[in-house]
């Protein structure tokens, strides 16, 4: 059985067009990342690392059509301890992805 924070193998719903903002490009950049991993997992269900709730509204919004937020880890943790974070928003009408830092939101 597959582990669900893993998503599907499949993609789940259309990405749309794809945007990034300046701030998301230079962070996966400085630690040698691609977007396309991140909207891989996106588009397949994994939504990294939103809590349980968040879950479970991006589970419905495949379903019934509304906006689906991820959260992923890029990179090491800060000197905070926390890691460095970038939001994977599709909205709800699937004409639009956006990768973006959470403060640029």
């Amino acid at each position: 059985m597959p582990n669900p924070r893993q998503g599907q193998a499949c993609p789940l719903f259309s990405l749309g067009r794809i945007y990034a903002t300046p701030g998301a490009l230079k962070l996966l950049n400085r630690h040698q990342q691609t977007a396309t991993t991140l909207l891989a997992r996106h588009a397949r269900g994994d939504w990294g690392l939103v809590p349980p709730e968040d879950v479970a509204a991006n589970d419905q919004a495949v379903r019934d059509g509304f906006r689906i937020l991820s959260s992923y880890a890029v990179g090491t943790t800060t000197t905070a301890g926390r890691p460095e974070v970038i939001w994977v928003i599709t909205e709800a009408d699937r004409s639009i992805t956006t990768l973006l830092l959470p403060k640029a939101y």
